[in-house]
Formats: C-alpha cells, structure tokens, sequence
C-alpha cells in the first residue's frame, strides 16, 4: 500500500509539474480542467471554475493513484519489474502514455483521437518515462512487500 500511495503521489506531482511546464503560458487551472474534460467534456471544462479544477485534480491523482497499484500488484506476480526499476520503470511510463493517449482520452468524454506526434508528444512521453514510471518503480522497489 504505502508503495502504491508514495508511488503515485510522486508520479501525479512530476506528472502535473511537467504539464504545467509543457503546456506553458496556460494556467494551472487550465490544465486540471482540460484532464475534468475526459468526464464532463470539453466545453463544460473550459466553461467550468475552480470546481471543475478540483475535479480535474481528483481525477488526475486518481489516475496517478490507479497506475501505481497497477505496478505494484504487478510487481508481485513479477520481481523483475521491481529488481530492474530503471529499466521497468521508463518502460510502463510507455505504457501509462500510451493507454492514456490511445485508450483513455479518446474513450472518455473529450473523444479525440491521438494526432501526429510533434515535440510536444515527445516531450509528455518523457515526462511519463521519468516522472511517472520510474518513481512509481522506485517506490515499488522500496517499500513493496512481495508474498
């Protein structure tokens, strides 16, 4: 549990900060609600408040959260994801980005579909590689109790 809570704090905060970073000169706030815009859609996020933002933090610390139980369970079945977390790690930030990009959000209320990759894609795709992979990975490592 406490590998899966630290993992993913971690991951949801490295996660945030690059998009706030990525997605510069946009606010904070425009950002959680672009994430609330894959559960009540784009134009109620865009005309939503601090509200919407909370939901959009929710939701996206939830996800964060989510992703990291996913690691750690899989981890048990799997010691080689937390004996390598360097190598697992980026290698399910891949993943994470990747369902995100190819599952999530075109399933979700936003329903787009990914576009042509460009620096920006490249630069999210990092961010998940070593912002939310590898500290999930880490933190497995460190306080995941195989049985």
């Amino acid at each position: 549990m406490r590998a899966a809570v630290v993992g993913g704090t971690v991951a949801g905060l490295l996660d945030l900060a690059g998009a706030i970073a990525v997605y510069w000169p946009a606010s904070p706030a425009a950002i959680l609600r672009s994430i609330a815009a894959g559960l009540v859609g784009p134009a109620t996020a865009r005309a939503g408040g601090a509200g919407v933002a909370a939901l959009g933090l929710a939701a996206h610390f939830t996800i964060a959260l989510g992703t990291a139980a996913v690691f750690v369970a899989a981890s048990r079945r799997a010691p080689i994801l937390v004996g390598r977390p360097w190598i697992s790690g980026p290698v399910y930030g891949a993943v994470v980005f990747l369902v995100m990009n190819y599952a999530v959000i075109p399933w979700s209320a936003i329903g787009r579909a990914p576009g042509p990759w460009t620096t920006t894609t490249w630069l999210v795709l990092a961010v998940h590689l070593f912002g939310v992979g590898l500290p999930i990975a880490l933190a497995a490592r460190r306080w995941a109790v195989r049985g």
